[in-house]
């Protein structure tokens, strides 16, 4: 399994027919310029982005407002 992966194979693991993981071959890292580090971490974030991250763990059965004091 190793050296077919090795080759280009993608294996998915599972659990309870839930994919979980993937098996494949490695890839090397893929480094990023520092210019377009900061260019991405300057660009506004969507004002609305937080409620819809809190909105969806709620619906998700999480019950924590991560902004609520702890």
């Amino acid at each position: 399994m190793l050296r077919a992966a090795e080759a280009g194979a993608v294996y998915t693991v599972t659990v309870d027919g839930r994919p979980v993981a993937e098996l494949g071959p490695h890839r090397p890292r893929q480094w990023i310029r520092s210019d377009d580090v900061v260019a991405l971490l300057a660009t506004p974030t969507d004002p609305a982005l937080l409620d819809d991250v809190i909105a969806r763990d709620l619906d998700a059965g999480l019950d924590r407002d991560p902004r609520a004091p702890r």
